[in-house]
């Protein structure tokens, strides 16, 4: 469902971008390029088409399945996909939890052009007047002070939450 709809998309976006013409060796190199930085190297056809379009994909599991990369292939778009750690998704995924709040809570939009319009107006009321983001607010602070509250166990860089008493035998330390 989601991949006849995707397909419909970027084959819109594509017949609107003008004509590819960048030489077959060049276009070849551009996929191998991107083929080497890839941890499981897929294999590419032998026929290319001229590169088009990056296409950025979160690490869904279809979006990588084979029929959809083979379409996307000779269809001259390249998938690119994020990073599963990326720090920058974290605020991405912020901004985007605080745009759809401003958006659509409490509302009941019909269709995708009232949720559109919905986010196009949120978005610029938004930037009127922007929210200014910092890492390392409140949290991060918190995280760092509840650090320095843990006391060394030793010399091992383990940690604990409250001190450990040293071991006395005897009313005397064991160091002495």
């Amino acid at each position: 469902m989601l991949h006849a709809w995707l397909k419909r998309g970027l084959g819109d976006i594509l017949a609107a971008l003008p004509p590819a013409v960048p030489s077959a060796a060049r276009s070849r190199a551009e996929w191998e390029r991107w083929r080497r930085g890839l941890k499981l190297p897929i294999g590419l056809p032998a026929e290319l088409p001229p590169l088009r379009l990056l296409l950025v994909l979160d690490n869904l599991a279809g979006h990588k399945t084979p029929a959809f990369v083979l379409w996307l292939f000779a269809h001259g778009v390249m998938p690119v996909y994020t990073p599963l750690g990326g720090s920058w998704l974290n605020m991405s995924e912020s901004i985007q939890r605080i745009l759809k709040r401003r958006a659509v809570e409490g509302t009941h939009p019909g269709t995708p052009a009232e949720i559109m319009a919905a986010f196009e107006e949120a978005a610029r009321h938004w930037n009127a007047d922007p929210t200014p983001f910092e890492w390392g607010g409140k949290r991060a602070a918190r995280r760092r002070r509840q650090r320095q509250r843990r006391h060394a166990a030793g010399g091992s860089g383990a940690q604990a939450r409250r001190p450990i008493a040293r071991f006395k035998y005897y009313g005397y330390e064991r160091d002495k």
